[in-house]
Formats: C-alpha cells, structure tokens, sequence
C-alpha cells in the first residue's frame, strides 16, 4: 500500500514538473527578451531537446542577423535536423551555412556535413540513382574545394562505396534485360557499365555475357541479318579471348565463336 502511495506521489512530482517546464518554456517562447530565448535555446540544445531548440531559434533568427550570435545560431539550427535524423533539411541548412560564412572556422565542418546528409539519405534509395548521384557529386564537390582535409580519404571512402551500388544495380539491370531475353538491351547495358565502371571487378564477366548476348541475338535474327551479326559474336570472342585466354567460360565462348563462323 506504501508503495503504490509512494509511485502516485511519484507520478504527480514528474506531472507538476513537466507543467511547470512547459509553463516556463511557453513563458520564454513568448518573450521579447532575445537574449533569454537564446540561452535557453542552447540550454535546451545542450540536453538534446532539438525540436524546442528549433523554435526558440526560429522565434529569434531574424533578430540575430548580423550580429556575432548569426553564425553560432545557423550552425545549431543545421545540427538540430542532423540531430534529429532530419538529413534533407540538415542538408539544406549545412550548405546555406557554408556559403553564408565560408570563412567561418566551422564551414569546412558544415560542407562535409552537408555532403555526410547526402551519403545517408542515398543508403535509403535502391531503384532510384538520383540520390546516389547527388551524393556522389556533393562528397567530390567537398573534396574539390578542401583538398588538404583530413576529411578526403574519408570522402573518397563513400564514393568509392557509392559507385560500387551503381555499379552492382546496372550489372542487375543487365543480367535482367538477358534474363528477358531482350538482347540487345543487354548488350546496351554491359557496355555501359564498361563505360561507366573501368576498373570493374565484374569485367570478365561482362565481356563474357556480351559475346553470350551478341550470339544470343545473331541466332534469332532474321537470315539476312545473320552474317552481319555473328559477325559482331566474333569480334566480342576476340576481345574476350585475347584478355583471358584462360577463363573459365572459355569452353562456351569457344563454342559460340565455332557456330558464329559458320555465317561469316
């Protein structure tokens, strides 16, 4: 009985604290006194409550300007949505500070920030490659304008890791367009990645997966389309064959080659 007492007065103290804090918070919110509603914005800050920070610098933001309090304040309010896994408007904010003060001492910290927002919100995506992209191109825009940062091989780090997720959904791409038996699209796609990716690691595969896809394509094409098209399942044999002449899918390039021959 003296426990279930001693939890309602419990219960009631956290109730009349949690009014008395909103009571004083509302008060402050409401005020004119600029000052106070900036400390108590970085009071608030300071124990993680980000959204009651947010508009106690939003209440103040037009007064700041151009004072020594405008730069401190972008840079919380850009925290804040960081903070709060918020990384579009993190994004926004981080960027619009680095340009605002690019001689600030924090705006080398708020352009990696912003192009860190980017690489996070891309790892949400899987069909759509513009994320990907954007992120990609904000993580080297920060390695271009500091190339001396201790941040750059970390930068280079996750475009390294982007590109690979491009790269592995155009090869997926690929390998369904063959799946679908839609040839020549394969061929399109392969080539592409070729391209696009020159340090592949899935190289020989590709090159092996054109010269299946030219052969595929030649032996449904119409008879007077067939010369001209084996002719291009052996070009891709050679260029597969003089690169490894020692691969595993030599045995089925061989046998492609042997039939495209036959029709040139």
């Amino acid at each position: 009985m003296k426990l279930l007492k001693l939890k309602g007065l419990l219960l009631l103290t956290l109730g009349v604290m949690l009014f008395t804090s909103c009571s004083e918070y509302n008060k402050i919110l409401k005020s004119n006194d600029k000052e106070l509603i900036y400390e108590e914005a970085m009071r608030l800050y300071e124990n993680e409550s980000y959204s009651r920070a947010l508009q106690l610098f939003d209440r103040i933001a037009v007064h700041v300007k151009g004072t020594d309090k405008e730069a401190p304040l972008n840079y919380y309010y850009a925290q804040c949505y960081y903070l709060q896994y918020d990384y579009t408007l993190a994004n926004y904010y981080f960027m619009k500070y680095a340009k605002q003060f690019p001689f600030s001492t924090q705006a080398e910290e708020c352009y990696f920030l912003a192009a860190l927002c980017k690489y996070k919100e891309s790892s949400v995506y899987s069909l759509d490659p513009t994320p990907t992209n954007d992120a990609i191109t904000q993580l080297q825009g920060f390695i271009n304008y500091y190339p001396n940062s201790d941040k750059v091989e970390e930068c280079n780090k996750y475009i390294d890791e982007l590109r690979a997720k491009l790269e592995e959904k155009d090869y997926k791409i690929a390998m369904m367009y063959l799946r679908m038996e839609e040839y020549k699209a394969a061929v399109v796609c392969f080539n592409n990645i070729l391209k696009d990716f020159p340090d592949t690691q899935h190289k020989e595969e590709i090159l092996y997966n054109v010269v299946r896809a030219k052969y595929e394509y030649a032996k449904n094409s119409v008879s007077d389309k067939k010369a001209e098209r084996y002719k291009e399942v052996i070009d891709a044999y050679y260029k597969f064959i003089s690169l490894y002449p020692d691969s595993e899918y030599g045995r089925s390039v061989e046998s492609y080659f042997k039939v495209a021959k036959q029709f040139v």
